[in-house]
């Protein structure tokens, strides 16, 4: 018994959201959410089209990867509800109180299975603050997690704005050969 040793609990929920992320139909990104309250698992979501529509995997391919429109924008483009979102709203649907809760993420890249950081977009990051949670877990492309807590966003906010954010889904993913010639001169 000596050898062994146990899972950290922040590494376990990661753990269980990587698992439910391999249930997401975007071709882009693999993410998985869950959240937890009173060390309980209450929620959970992954990438995916809305319930009863085709998904891109159905599809055979990505709307915004056709219009090569890079990670991180244009989310009214995509077909996909982010895991964060799904989590969020599969504790609603089973009228579950979200309060004082942990999100915990974990994503990777859709195409080649690297893991990259698992940071919530904006419009995710402002339900998660209505929502009520207190700590968000996310994974990082360099194999670990950061914590975030939500009364810091909002204290960064107050000061600032949205878009001051140091932590943005996609900034990873988003290389100028990845870009298309009008957003390159947009970003020179």
């Amino acid at each position: 018994m000596d050898n062994q040793k146990r899972v950290p609990k922040d590494q376990y929920y990661l753990n269980i959201a990587k698992e439910i992320a391999q249930r997401g139909t975007c071709f882009r990104a693999r993410y998985g959410a869950i959240i937890i309250r009173d060390d309980q698992l209450i929620a959970a979501g992954y990438v995916g089209a809305p319930r009863g529509t085709k998904d891109c995997l159905e599809r055979g391919y990505c709307l915004r990867d056709e219009l090569k429109i890079p990670h991180g924008s244009h989310y009214e483009i995509c077909r996909s509800v982010h895991a964060e979102m799904n989590a969020l709203i599969n504790a609603a649907r089973a009228g579950v109180s979200l309060l004082n809760g942990s999100l915990y993420i974990y994503a990777e890249n859709g195409k080649t299975g690297e893991k990259v950081n698992a940071f919530p977009c904006y419009i995710c990051k402002k339900m998660i603050i209505n929502a009520g949670l207190d700590r968000i877990v996310c994974s990082t492309k360099e194999g670990d997690f950061q914590i975030f807590y939500v009364k810091d966003w909002v204290e960064e906010w107050k000061q600032g704005d949205i878009l001051d954010g140091k932590h943005n889904y996609g900034a990873d993913q988003n290389k100028k050969e990845n870009l298309n010639e009008e957003q390159i001169t947009k970003e020179a």
